[in-house]
């Protein structure tokens, strides 16, 4: 049944229309926590994403870019990495490629499930993007109420910040101290593939320690 519904999308993504909550919900269970795939739902369309090996390396790039801007900026974080957001009240679910808590990290700290009927949404999710996804997971985190969004689509990055009930883009993160992320994210990771992701990284602190200074 639902498997001749499915519209392969791409090798990477495959679009199941008219799918009820509980069917989301069923999928999610028989699926387990240990796998690739990433799933979006929206009010019926559920999409499924599996990453191929250069969207995953960029996300684990930014990931730890995240970290160390944390680290140099002396904030505090939770990394929930792609934990299910969901809100069965919205009919809306997603799993971002990354997730953390910054703002709400010391309420978030000892919770070991989270519950977005009770629970803050993540204050940051990065997506990358390799082909065009078919539902719109910035809707969905809208509808979630995160307030900030990083999406990667190598080259380009795009910063949204949540403000007076809309995504306004960005070229600077609020909560990493309002550096020019957009078009600097992109340049370490370019540099990485010319000197190592090692290599990278430590100038990419020296670049945040400089900043600092500024």
């Amino acid at each position: 049944m639902v498997a001749t519904a499915a519209k392969a999308i791409s090798s990477q993504r495959v679009i199941l229309p008219n799918i009820s909550w509980q069917t989301f919900e069923t999928i999610l269970a028989e699926m387990g926590n240990n796998r690739a795939t990433r799933l979006a739902y929206d009010q019926g369309i559920l999409e499924i994403m599996t990453p191929l090996m250069p969207h995953e390396h960029n996300k684990r790039l930014i990931e730890k870019l995240i970290d160390n801007l944390a680290e140099e900026l002396n904030l505090n974080l939770k990394s929930t990495g792609s934990v299910t957001c969901k809100r069965p009240d919205l009919l809306r679910g997603v799993e971002p490629d990354s997730s953390f808590y910054i703002q709400n990290e010391p309420v978030m700290r000892q919770k070991q499930n989270l519950d977005l009927t009770q629970d803050p949404p993540p204050d940051l999710v990065v997506e990358v993007d390799y082909t065009s996804a078919s539902v719109d997971r910035l809707s969905i985190y809208f509808a979630l109420g995160v307030l900030e969004v990083w999406r990667y689509d190598e080259p380009v990055m795009q910063i949204y910040q949540l403000r007076d009930g809309v995504y306004v883009p960005s070229n600077v993160s609020p909560t990493f101290g309002n550096l020019p992320l957009t078009t600097e994210i992109p340049r370490f990771l370019q540099e990485s593939l010319k000197i190592g992701e090692i290599p990278m990284i430590k100038s990419f602190r020296a670049w945040v320690k400089q900043q600092k200074k500024n």
